[in-house]
């Protein structure tokens, strides 16, 4: 018997086979057309239409976060400089294999350079690229393997495409050996309630039929384990169920305090399930969506259209709306699309607003007047605020233009460092737990070669975290997470005895959160946040806080 350590996403632990995903299709080979350029580029025609359309497919079929992630991958077999550049290469006399082969791998090394949220894209990329392979080649497109029964899927990662569509009756968890906990894998497994462990390295050692137990919640996979250790997974897997099936309602910790538990949004059409699961609010609506696919920046008009949707789907709860989180690694024409050698640390997020003022105010403007018709609690902060004169800025132009209840997100650990002063001058924060483990452990979050960095439990976080905890009970001023971290059931226990008064993140995650509160006091969760900081590295940290424990 031996082990893995990933990062686990979710709480089941379960017991299955192993089923590896299919290599990718192998480099076409550099031959010379033998039909000419123009029956090559009928064929890329009908090729990159038809992956788009698939794709496309897919998304309709899954709905939610993943249409959203699968429209944007369907635009890249869209894209007409991608086109252009495989046109050029068919030309030259390559096939249309060999052109889309070079044009795609051309366009993500491109993207791998730029970082940051671009970067991200440089995955979606391949697999668009295997589909118009496999399209033209008339072979299958790499994907889930199918089966007769339940198994444990591995994979070097997933692409969104194959993650939106897992058969939740087959795929018991998936294991990847790159990927992180906020990426694509992460975000899509945990939204349709998978099991997943990323970032496990040495999974892709593992041979069909290997059965293992892979417990989400340590991110550990036993393999070749014993009768005695299957039977106390499984007896722990019912356990389990058991706890998580609490009704829905509000979020407590066992003594009764309150801790609203908030839904993380990206569109307005996610209203009607975030409330399903129990949302007492939003804590995290990113306006992203109505900008990142434009020419020009949507109107006052257009805007008010979509925040007042979205606060009529919450009358009398609190809805948080971040101001368009964009810039340098997620470049807009009509913001800032100027290359930038460190995307990452460039001009994004408050800095790239106030360079286009005009847009900042138009947004503030739409918000402002959705506020005004609706009985929703609106309450608005700007992303990437490092300094208390970013945030008496931000406030007093929100001020300024009729926002009511105007914050931060602590995303730097400049900003949690001066929280006591942030707070002065902000009536919230919110902490955006994926970007303040990123600059605190200095490592892209989006980069699979430091995914084992990108670690909320780190003692280095959860340091900061405390900090702006204290700031905000000494101001008394709301303190919230809405990173990834308070999906992690455990972790937001943790979060909770640092300080934090609210959790937000995906509606999937609420009820494992719910229940995981629900086993734990205020003095509790204060003690197993103290242990937690004692730790030196993310592991130890974890590991402190299980050990406190009831077995």
């Amino acid at each position: 018997m031996s082990s893995l350590q990933g990062v686990g996403i979710g709480r089941s632990i379960v017991v299955g086979p192993v089923l590896r995903m299919p290599d990718k299709l192998p480099e076409p080979a550099t031959l010379s057309s033998t039909i000419g350029p123009d029956a090559e580029k009928e064929r890329v025609t009908h090729a990159l239409a038809g992956t788009a359309a698939d794709i496309r497919g897919r998304g309709e079929k899954a709905g939610g976060k993943a249409q959203e992630v699968l429209e944007a991958q369907a635009l890249m077999a869209d894209d007409p400089t991608l086109r252009s550049d495989i046109d050029t290469r068919v030309e030259g006399g390559a096939t249309a294999e060999r052109a889309v082969f070079e044009a795609f791998a051309g366009f993500r090394d491109m993207l791998l350079g730029i970082g940051g949220y671009m970067a991200e894209r440089a995955t979606d990329l391949d697999d668009v690229s295997q589909r118009v392979i496999a399209r033209l080649s008339g072979v299958a497109a790499p994907g889930v393997p199918e089966s007769d029964t339940p198994f444990v899927l591995v994979a070097r990662d997933l692409a969104p495409a194959d993650t939106a569509l897992l058969d939740l009756e087959k795929v018991l968890a998936v294991v990847t050996s790159e990927g992180g906990p906020t990426s694509h894998t992460a975000i899509l497994a945990r939204e349709k309630s998978i099991p997943a462990i990323v970032s496990a390295h040495g999974a892709l050692d593992l041979t069909d039929g290997t059965v293992v137990i892979a417990d989400a919640s340590t991110g550990s996979i036993t393999v070749d384990p014993t009768a005695e250790e299957i039977s106390a997974a499984q007896a722990e897997a019912e356990r389990r169920a058991a706890r998580a099936s609490v009704p829905v309602g509000p979020g407590a910790l066992a003594d009764g305090t309150p801790i609203p538990l908030l839904a993380n949004l990206g569109s307005a059409d996610g209203v009607e399930g975030a409330v399903k699961a129990g949302a007492e609010g939003v804590g995290l609506f990113r306006t992203e969506f109505l900008f990142l696919d434009a020419k020009a920046a949507p109107t006052v008009a257009q805007q008010y259209t979509h925040y007042s949707k979205l606060l009529r789907g919450f009358p009398g709860k609190k809805v948080v709306v971040r101001v368009l989180d964009a810039g340098a690694d997620k470049p807009l024409s009509f913001l800032n699309d100027a290359p930038e050698e460190n995307p990452a640390l460039g001009l994004r997020g408050l800095r790239a607003l106030r360079a286009s003022e005009h847009i900042l105010r138009e947004q503030l403007t739409a918000l402002a007047r959705a506020q005004s018709e609706s009985d929703a609690d609106l309450w608005v902060m700007a992303p990437m605020v490092s300094t208390v004169e970013e945030t008496r800025y931000f406030v007093a132009l929100a001020r300024e233009l009729g926002i009511r209840t105007a914050g931060v997100m602590v995303e730097v650990p400049s900003s949690a460092l001066l929280a006591d002063r942030v707070l002065t001058e902000a009536d919230f924060a919110s902490i955006g737990t994926n970007d303040l483990t990123q600059y605190t452990l200095a490592a892209d979050r989006l980069l699979g070669s430091v995914a084992s960095f990108q670690d909320p439990w780190h003692p280095a976080v959860l340091r900061l975290i405390r900090e702006v905890g204290r700031a905000g009970e000494a101001l008394g001023k709301p303190v919230g997470i809405c990173g990834e971290a308070a999906a992690d059931p455990l972790l937001a226990v943790v979060l909770v005895g640092l300080g934090a008064t609210s959790l937000s993140m995906s509606p999937a995650a609420l009820g494992d959160v719910r229940a995981e509160l629900l086993q734990h006091t205020r003095e509790q969760a204060a003690a197993l946040a103290e242990a937690a900081l004692t730790a030196e590295d993310a592991a130890g940290a974890r590991a402190a806080v299980r050990a406190l424990l009831p077995a």
